[in-house]
């Protein structure tokens, strides 16, 4: 990562914390190891993104329902599912920062960096090393990879290295009235679970027809030992699943569709269409047949935001065979009975959170010959953003704060509006920019005369006089969801 990017990213972290986007978990105690808190505005955007994300998976879709599945599930769930035996990452120690990494992160970190320094050779190289090793679940060959290619510990700068180890990621408790009597559980490593152990229940008390989708957003927990890149890896963090259940021999053309359909999705909020890229899957999960990530590059590199996944029937069949209880389909098109195969589309909404605050975040320079100045502003998409107009008297008296709280009490049953009478009115402006309000309604003197307000434009700063009583209208035209939902 370049000083550029490296500030670039420093920048966006200090943003979301001094404006109430994002706080480390636990501050006054000195925060807890890769797990944050979302602020009040943190919370309001969150949200809208959830909506985004199930208005449409869910909403759009005649054929995709939604569920809200319990994090405690029954534990032979994870031993059918391959949890218990198979949820490992290859982590290695250094002896002198004491600190963990993922083998695989770190040299897919020193691939990155020849890529930066036009080493082209090399870096396909070394992924070719890497891919191999992983496939043959070499962990020694791992270590000798980082040996070779001189990876240091970013902490201590030493390649004082430990033997490459799998280490489980699932977090484990109690449940039960006594120590003695409990039963082990686990928090669940991820939300898919929920939905194949539901499949029937709600095939059946929803009529669903194959193919058919249930989508669930949720809670997953997973014991990362790696604490970096803010948000982009914690150990309490939020899914946003789909599952969709397709005649078997039909998979791939189904993975084609949500593969085109998913990154059209995050197209729409308005990013930069280089900074995507597809990435297949070289090695497959043991229950894949297919498998591509959409990934985004954020500062410090590519890295994936949402998995398209084509699961086969392994789930399914897995938990048949663990519960006993038969998990299929009758297709009365064919007149057959079978286990249906599955797409999955899984994302991560604090990973699309990250995206969104790197994509939306810019300080722009806006000195003239005469005047220095300067604003940090927030790009979000209208719809996304946490508070969709503020409400801005130009003084705090003269009866222009009654008339500037008669528009807000009209707005705030429909929006999130803020009202705001301190400081100067240009300083007003750069606050809402900075919290990414994309329009800024201005009560002034001419107000009382005519009812008119001033409009103002967060990106192009560009002003206009409209009626106050329109303002329902206008906000709901700019805000409304249509505008992100009309273009997939």
């Amino acid at each position: 990562m370049s000083k550029q990017t490296d500030d670039f990213f420093k920048n966006v972290v200090s943003h979301a914390k001094e404006y109430g986007f994002v706080f480390p978990s636990s501050e006054i105690y000195d925060g807890l190891s890769a797990v944050y808190d979302y602020g009040q505005l943190g919370s309001e955007l969150k949200n809208n993104l959830k909506q985004y994300w199930w208005k449409a998976m869910v909403q759009l879709h005649e054929n995709i329902v939604g569920i809200d599945a319990a994090i405690f599930m029954h534990p032979t769930t994870w031993k059918a599912s391959g949890h218990v035996d198979g949820f490992n990452d290859p982590m290695i120690d250094n002896k002198d920062s004491k600190k963990r990494y993922r083998a695989d992160q770190l040299i897919e970190d020193k691939i990155a960096r020849y890529e930066t320094d036009g080493k082209t050779e090399k870096a396909q190289q070394l992924q070719a090393d890497l891919n191999a090793a992983l496939n043959d679940d070499d962990l020694p060959r791992l270590k000798t990879i980082i040996e070779e290619h001189n990876i240091v510990c970013p902490v201590s700068g030493t390649k004082n290295w430990t033997e490459v180890r799998q280490f489980n990621l699932m977090f484990s408790t109690q449940m039960g009235a006594s120590a003695e009597g409990a039963d082990t559980v686990y928090l669940r490593p991820e939300t898919a679970q929920g939905i194949f152990v539901n499949f029937l229940n709600v095939q059946k008390s929803g009529r669903m027809k194959v193919p058919f989708g249930i989508a669930q957003i949720g809670k997953a927990f997973r014991n990362e030992v790696i604490a970096r890149q803010f948000i982009m890896r914690m150990r309490e963090f939020e899914q946003m699943e789909l599952q969709f259940f397709v005649r078997p021999g039909t998979e791939l053309e189904w993975y084609s569709k949500w593969k085109e359909t998913r990154l059209k999705w995050h197209l729409a909020l308005g990013g930069d269409t280089a900074k995507y890229r597809y990435h297949d899957h070289v090695k497959l999960a043991h229950y894949a047949n297919a498998a591509v990530d959409i990934e985004y590059e954020f500062p410090f590199g590519f890295k994936e935001v949402e998995g398209i996944h084509s699961r086969t029937d392994f789930d399914l069949i897995q938990h048949q065979k663990f519960s006993g209880k038969k998990l299929q389909y009758f297709d009365p098109e064919i007149n057959q009975n079978y286990v249906p195969y599955v797409i999955e589309t899984s994302i991560g909404l604090d990973r699309l959170f990250l995206t969104v605050l790197c994509n939306s975040f810019e300080e722009q320079d806006l000195s003239t010959e005469d005047k220095k100045d300067s604003r940090s502003v927030l790009h979000f998409h209208p719809a996304l953003a946490p508070v969709k107009a503020a409400i801005l008297p130009l003084t705090k008296k003269d009866g222009l704060p009654d008339k500037a709280r008669e528009i807000l009490n009209r707005l705030k049953i429909d929006y999130n509006v803020q009202y705001d009478e301190k400081d100067s009115i240009g300083k007003r402006y750069r606050r809402q920019d900075a919290i990414g309000t994309p329009f800024c309604i201005t009560v002034d003197y001419q107000s009382l005369e005519d009812d008119t307000v001033t409009l103002r434009h967060r990106d192009s700063m560009e002003q206009e006089r409209v009626a106050a009583v329109d303002l329902e209208k206008i906000i709901s035209d700019l805000v409304g969801w249509k505008n992100l939902l009309a273009v997939l």
